[in-house]
Order: C-alpha cells, then sequence, then structure tokens
C-alpha cells in the first residue's frame, strides 16, 4: 500500500469484499477514519480506527487492533495479536487478545478482558500520531534504514495479500447505505449490501451489488456486474459495460451503454446516449477481397490489365469511330463534352427520347429517324421520316441515293 498525503480520501473495497450477514469480511486490512459509524461487524487481518468510530457488532482481527479513544463497540473484540485501547473506549462485550495488551485509562470491558502476553494499563497515543513521532526521532538521530525499515513493516500487509478496507471520515456504513462525502472505488468480485452514496463511484467487474448506486458525478459500472437497484447521477455520466444487469432506472445527463447490458427499467438521458460495442462486433462491414481489386483483366491480349479509365477511353474511341464510318458528326455538346473525357449527358438524353431501347442511331436507320448530315459540298441537308430529301442535292455516304417517290 503506497504512502500518500491523505490516506483516507476515499471510500475503497479491495476485491474480495463481502457482506456476510452481519459482518465486513475482507482478506485484508480495515482502516475507519474518525467520527464514521460501522453499523455491522468487521473481520480482516488489522483492524483500526479512528477517535469516536462507533461498530455495530463484533471485531475479529487477524493481526492488530487499535481503537483510539471515545471509540464503541457493540459486540466483542478478538485479536490474534496485539490490541490497544484508547482510553474512555466502551466495548460491549468481552476483550480477547492473544498477544499483548496496551489500554487507556476509563475503559469500559462489560464483560471482562484476558490478555495472554503483557498488560500495561496507560494512554497509548494514537497510531498515526505515534508512527509520526517514532520516524521523526528516527530521522532526527540519522537511523534512515530502520526508519525504512519500521514503514515497510506498518504499511506491509503482514502476510495478506488484499488491499485495505478504507472508509473515509464521517463515513457511514450500513446494510441500509454506504455514505461517504468522497470518491468510492469497488475491487472485484464483491458482495455488497446497501446502497452506494458518494461524490464519484467505479464499481469494478462481477460485483453483486443488493442497492442502489448514486453519485454526484461520474459512475462507471465494469462488466458481469449486477444492480439491484437504481443508478443515477446528478451532474455526471453513467457508463455501463458489457453483460452487465440493473435492475432498476439509469438517470443521468449522459448515458454511455454497451450493447451487451441489461437494463430492466427505463433510461432518462438529459445530455446524450451513446450505444458502446465490443470490439469484436463494432457492426463495420468486412473488407470484401474483390473490393481490393479496383482494375479489370483482359486476358485475350495477355493478361494485360485494364483500367476503368483506359476502357472509357476506348469506348469513346469507338463511338467516334462508328461516326466517322457512318458520315455523323456529334453535336457541339456532345463533342465538348467528349473532348474533356466524360460522358456527354446531353446527347444520352436524346437518344433515350428517340428510342426506349437505348440503341445506337447509324446511317441505316435514317427511314425512320430524322438525321442531319453534311452533303459534299458542306451543305446541311435534312432526312424526313418518310424518305423524302429537302434538297435535290442530297448525298448519302458521298454518293446519290435514289430515294422512292
Amino acid at each position: 500500500m503506497p504512502l500518500r498525503s491523505d490516506l483516507l480520501d476515499e471510500l475503497q473495497i479491495p476485491d474480495g469484499t463481502t457482506v456476510e450477514e452481519h459482518d465486513l469480511v475482507t482478506d485484508g486490512d480495515v482502516i475507519v477514519g474518525g467520527q464514521s459509524t460501522v453499523e455491522f461487524g468487521v473481520r480482516g487481518h488489522n483492524v483500526i480506527a479512528g477517535e469516536r468510530v462507533r461498530f455495530g457488532g463484533d471485531i475479529e482481527a487477524e493481526g492488530d487492533c487499535r481503537l483510539d479513544m471515545w471509540s464503541d463497540v457493540a459486540g466483542n473484540v478478538l485479536v490474534g495479536e496485539n490490541a490497544y485501547i484508547g482510553e474512555r473506549v466502551h466495548v460491549g462485550g468481552q476483550l480477547m487478545v492473544s498477544g499483548d495488551l496496551d489500554i487507556g485509562d476509563d475503559v469500559d470491558i462489560e464483560e471482562g478482558f484476558e490478555a495472554n502476553g503483557w498488560i500495561v494499563i496507560r494512554n497509548p497515543m494514537p497510531t498515526i500520531v505515534f508512527l509520526f513521532v517514532y520516524l521523526s526521532h528516527l530521522l532526527r538521530i540519522g537511523e534512515e534504514e530502520t526508519a525504512d525499515e519500521v514503514v515497510s513493516e506498518v504499511l506491509s500487509d503482514d502476510g495478506a495479500d488484499s488491499d485495505p478496507v478504507l472508509i473515509p471520515r464521517n463515513g457511514s456504513v450500513s446494510d441500509d447505505a454506504w455514505r461517504v462525502s468522497t470518491p468510492a472505488t469497488v475491487g472485484d468480485d464483491c458482495r455488497l449490501h446497501g446502497n452506494l452514496r458518494a461524490e464519484r463511484l467505479a464499481v469494478g467487474e462481477d460485483n453483486i451489488v443488493f442497492g442502489s448506486l448514486r453519485a454526484k458525478s461520474d459512475v462507471h459500472v465494469g462488466e458481469g456486474t449486477e444492480i439491484k437497484g437504481d443508478v443515477t447521477t446528478r451532474d455526471g455520466t453513467v457508463s455501463v459495460g458489457p453483460d452487465v444487469t440493473i435492475w432498476g432506472d439509469i438517470s443521468a445527463t449522459d448515458v454511455q451503454l454497451h450493447e451487451d447490458a441489461t437494463v430492466e427499467g427505463s433510461i432518462r438521458a438529459r445530455g446524450e446516449m451513446t450505444m458502446l460495442q465490443s470490439d469484436s462486433g463494432t457492426g463495420a462491414p468486412e473488407e470484401d477481397a474483390t473490393d481490393t481489386d479496383d482494375s479489370d483483366t483482359d486476358e485475350s491480349d495477355g493478361g494485360d490489365a485494364v483500367t476503368d479509365d483506359e476502357t472509357a477511353d476506348l469506348d469513346a474511341a469507338e463511338v467516334h469511330d462508328g461516326w466517322a464510318n457512318s458520315g455523323f458528326q456529334p453535336s457541339d455538346d456532345g463533342a465538348a463534352a467528349d473532348d474533356t473525357g466524360e460522358s456527354t449527358d446531353d446527347t444520352a438524353d436524346e437518344s433515350d427520347d428517340s428510342e426506349a431501347d437505348d440503341e445506337r442511331v447509324t446511317a441505316s436507320d435514317a427511314e425512320s429517324e430524322r438525321v442531319t448530315d453534311r452533303d459534299p459540298d458542306d451543305e446541311r441537308v435534312t432526312v424526313t421520316e418518310d424518305g423524302s430529301d429537302t434538297d435535290d442535292d442530297y448525298r448519302e455516304n458521298g454518293h446519290e441515293a435514289g430515294l422512292a417517290e
């Protein structure tokens, strides 16, 4: 556990923490800030409580137990190693200590106490104060290596592999609600009873919370977590991961909901509503191997590749050759368009209006179509639909045409 400037600046619930009947059970330490209330009992490795902390059940510590002055325990206190009890502490049951007992004045133990080691009646200073006084003395006399060893020993888990449960100052923990004025973090594989109220909430994966989540800012619910209540934030974003089940409603400014999440209630978002997708199923179409080849291959000439632009140029050349062989000339609009390499939309429209089957008009269709050509003397002549010539000097492909009367 790293040494920070403010150790109890958030509610921290480590991995694997459970609430069994009326006890908070964890594999690591339990550290409770001053003037806090824990309505149920506590079971952990080391149990450390500040001033005026009230416990509603028993305390079972495998390691040491430290209770500062004016603390109140409704049940028994069972300590596996040493116990440090401040003055005016009240214990409603028995005090059983396997090691040494350091006890202050005016301590009230209703059912007596027992210790296997030394019993010293005095006023032990609070744990944090004692630690800083001891470290400052070691540093003052130049014992830096000894100070490092003390810090490592105090801050180590002493065999506990889990992070500690941290309950900040003025916090309230019970079966009804977990209320703190700081951010809250819940680890993985936890089973909690009660509604969680905090400044900001981050819930890990595969948890079960028998209550609702409420925060002033953002709320995050990790993968596989089940919330047996509502998820509400005042001015933040609710982010719901995959395989999350929320049995109540969601209310927030913005909502980010995974596509695999389940919400049994309603969703109310004053801002944006975003649907998140997993990496394996983003909904984007897969690339087709045929789309990567933008060119067509003409294998008739040794397999040379012919691009779409070259095909368009060949088509345009064939059209011009057909016009030249039949004695026709394209219109001015069409010629201008062909010079730019683009399709002649005007010519195509005229062709669509004249013939429904979109066939190319050649010189052989002159009997049924009105066609304009030029004679050898560069005079424009017109052939009507009945085949008559409006000019006696009309020539068809440079030869005299015997027109039927």
